[in-house]
């Protein structure tokens, strides 16, 4: 499966709305836990500095996203943070990678100097093994840092990458 990330428009509102809101809806790796309206999703995938989609380069299969934004504000606006959705039956594909090492050089293009993720849930092993397969370094754990959806409290890990 070839995929290739290019720039979100709003063609692509749909499917980055229900990809993302599967992801809210499971609740697992997402802080929010409310799925996203049609409206609010248009906003917030336009408020971001940067949306990302991955589509199969073959059919046109939208099968995943991700929003850069800034992690803070003023003095500390040169950090990045990002989040990033695949579909269920593209994971295991190299979709996140793609996502993510897209995410890395438009972090760069856009004057970003670090990407830093701020909870990344400790079970979440396959984003942890591709975090560290790009060169990420971890920050530490939060104990308990993430509610999941069963209400069982879970680590969650801190992780930065310089640009």
């Amino acid at each position: 499966m070839l995929v290739k990330v290019k720039q979100y428009t709003e063609n692509e509102l749909e499917k980055a709305v229900e990809i993302w809101n599967r992801v809210v809806e499971d609740g697992r790796a997402f802080p929010q836990t409310q799925p996203l309206s049609r409206e609010e999703g248009a906003d917030f995938f336009c408020s971001q500095t940067y949306t990302g989609i991955a589509k199969i380069e073959e059919t046109g299969e939208t099968v995943g996203l991700y929003i850069l934004h800034p992690n803070n504000v003023g003095r500390c606006g040169h950090i990045a943070n990002a989040s990033f959705a695949v579909e269920k039956n593209a994971r295991g594909h190299h979709v996140g990678e793609a996502l993510v090492r897209d995410c890395l050089l438009k972090g760069k293009k856009l004057g970003f100097k670090i990407l830093q993720f701020n909870a990344v849930v400790a079970s979440n092993t396959a984003a942890l093994s591709l975090y560290k397969k790009l060169g990420f370094k971890t920050l530490g754990t939060v104990p308990g840092g993430f509610l999941n959806i069963d209400g069982v409290y879970e680590d969650i890990i801190l992780h930065y990458i310089e640009l």
